[in-house]
């Protein structure tokens, strides 16, 4: 409890004690004064203790032209309550609403922390390492780019950079919700927020502070509220119609029925009763803290969402596109078979490598690869061909102990007068034939992630009903994959413009009937990413412009993310409906149980502030989810 809060906890007990036993004086031995001057001034001091803050708040909002809230109506409530001679429920309902206002400021305040204590992930200082070894604490938004840091275990790492000397085990759970120890060791890339576990690690720094995934982390997470669903915006507009009107309805109800009857003390009382049901608070606030509380499990989980108006979508969603590469696979080219024809396996690996040793093409660092695999622990690069040429669009060609050894595919072999079998796999080919002889093909391939099949069948029993798969790959390849992870539908041999294409005709195709998923690496498929109803990057360790394209970011490459995204999303959805019925459920009835004389101003005060406390309550479900 803050100590603001503690203040208003004192100041409850003391006008409790005071107003009990005021209650119980002017029952007993002061009852003759009951009802009359002395009771209306002794009652008015345990009034203005515990309520006089709500005083001076409907003041200043007054002031400043903000006449219709809560703080305003606790008065009229008052002043009704005085009026008609009520002075112990006047201190009474003050009493009530101030109790009830601080088990509200408690639940926000703890659904806040729990948020806060989520994203706790920034470190106070970074250990500088000085030209001459020693050791200086700095402000990690003060380190500057290429400064040489030290990260000793059980630290935070403060800004983002690369591993120069050390090795360790990182946890990464605040940054991708998994529990799993990450190594590092020299030359890897080393991100901020992450805890070192083990052995100390030195490490240059790549980015500013500002600039470093904690630091976006932490302003993507803090900016979630600016971006309101379509369920706030018009919680917010209601709010603003809905109680100029109530109010109205109050003062005619006071004066109508005074006029017709003659008995102004019953129907002002009955009308600052009505005022007081009438305030809005439990909506404007809990609805607001149930999206809060969804963001919040979503980016315990690893998935950060930029606005409560995603997670409303997303709750709805029910097709989903993938890029291939580096989403639904791994990006990392894999020799997957080889098939030697006049000759043995080893010597047309060994030969496709050294054809293969001086090119860059991530087809060619594969199969070097695999060479090296065959070759066993402590093996050398293959040396590379002599007078080696690139033939742009075809392969590779050079000498080998005199001979001429072509790498590539069938066309270049055509070219040089060699037949080669026609292969339909899936994957990439690369022939190879030496001194004018076909020796045999080697298939590269881009491997699928782990487990992905199980997450395509688990997208679907979360409501995804459609899945497509858009690619730049050959048709044989698109199709392959999309079989083997149970994808319905494929576009293959798209350019960057062509998925953006695809994605508004699958749009078009939705027809309103659901929402679109797009899942990309965030870099290629940016503009894909902006144009979907709701764009997915994935990967976003480091790559800024997945943060900036997309509108939901997994904080690792597990797509099976969504799937808890989408029940936290459903989950808050449910919470976020449960407190709009409720709350203006509790109301209506309640405002027409006060207008017929039935409702006292207690229950006003439980359809007001206890109404919004169980709201609220209900709304810090969301950040449970698990």
């Amino acid at each position: 409890m803050s100590p603001k809060q503690k203040k208003v906890l004192y100041r409850i007990i003391v006008s409790a004690v005071l107003f009990f036993t005021l209650l119980v004086l002017f029952k007993t031995v002061l009852s003759e004064y009951e009802g009359g001057w002395l009771e209306a001034v002794l009652f008015i001091v345990p009034y203005l203790i515990v309520g006089y803050d709500i005083l001076i708040k409907a003041g200043k909002n007054i002031a400043h032209g903000q006449v219709f809230d809560e703080n305003f109506l606790m008065i009229i409530a008052g002043i009704g309550a005085y009026a008609t001679g009520e002075f112990e429920e006047a201190v009474a309902v003050m009493l009530f609403f101030q109790v009830g206002e601080l088990f509200q400021s408690y639940a926000v305040g703890k659904s806040r922390q729990s948020i806060s204590d989520l994203m706790d992930i920034a470190p106070e200082t970074a250990n500088l390492v000085a030209e001459d070894g020693s050791i200086e604490e700095a402000d990690p938004e003060e380190v500057e780019i290429g400064s040489l840091l030290l990260v000793r275990p059980g630290e935070k790492v403060p800004v983002d950079g690369i591993v120069e000397d050390g090795e360790s085990w990182l946890d990464t759970s605040a940054l991708t919700g998994e529990s799993v120890l990450r190594h590092i060791g020299p030359g890897e890339e080393l991100f901020s927020g992450c805890i070192n576990k083990e052995g100390a690690i030195k490490y240059r720094t790549t980015k500013a502070y500002e600039d470093s995934t904690v630091a976006r982390i932490l302003e993507l997470v803090e900016n979630a509220g600016s971006r309101k669903s379509r369920t706030e915006n018009f919680i917010t507009r209601f709010a603003k119609y809905y109680t100029p009107i109530v109010t109205i309805a109050a003062v005619l109800l006071a004066v109508i029925p005074s006029l017709i009857t003659g008995d102004w003390a019953e129907w002002v009382k009955r009308a600052c009763t009505f005022l007081v049901i009438s305030c809005p608070c439990a909506l404007v606030i809990s609805v607001p803290m149930g999206f809060f509380g969804g963001i919040g499990a979503a980016s315990k989980n690893g998935v950060l969402v930029k606005g409560s108006n995603f997670v409303e979508v997303f709750s709805h969603a029910n097709a989903i596109a993938f890029d291939k590469t580096g989403t639904l696979t791994k990006g990392t080219f894999e020799v997957t078979k080889t098939v030697a024809d006049d000759c043995t396996q080893h010597e047309l690996i060994d030969t496709a490598a050294r054809a293969e040793a001086f090119s860059t093409h991530p087809i060619a660092r594969s199969i070097v690869r695999e060479y090296l695999k065959r070759a066993g622990e402590g093996s050398r690069a293959p040396e590379g061909l002599e007078d080696y040429t690139e033939i742009s669009g075809c392969g590779v060609s050079g000498k080998l102990n005199g001979k001429t050894v072509l790498a590539g595919n069938a066309k270049l072999l055509e070219d040089n007068g060699i037949s080669a079998p026609a292969v339909r796999e899936t994957g990439t080919v690369v022939y190879i034939a030496a001194d004018g002889k076909y020796m045999g093909y080697v298939i590269i391939s881009d491997v699928i992630k782990e487990g992905m099949a199980d997450t395509i069948k688990g997208l679907k029993k979360a409501g995804i009903e459609r899945t497509v798969m858009l690619t730049g790959d050959r048709e044989e390849t698109a199709s392959a994959v999309a079989g083997s992870l149970g994808i319905g539908e494929y576009r293959a041999e798209l350019l960057p413009a062509d998925k953006v294409s695809a994605v508004e005709k699958l749009l078009d195709e939705q027809n309103g009937s659901g929402a679109l998923i797009f899942v990309g690496d965030g870099i290629n498929d940016a503009p894909v990413l902006t144009r979907a109803d709701i764009g997915v990057a994935m990967g976003a360790l480091g790559a800024d412009a997945a943060i900036e394209a997309a509108d939901v970011v997994i904080m690792d490459d597990d797509i099976a993310k969504l799937i808890t995204f989408k029940g936290i999303a459903r989950k808050t959805m449910r919470i976020v409906r449960q407190n709009i019925v409720f709350a203006l459920g509790v109301k209506f009835a309640v405002l027409i149980l006060g207008a017929l004389g039935i409702a006292n101003m207690w229950l006003a005060v439980f359809a007001d502030v206890g109404v919004a406390v169980i709201a609220i309550l209900n709304s810090m479900r969301a950040l449970r989810t698990k």
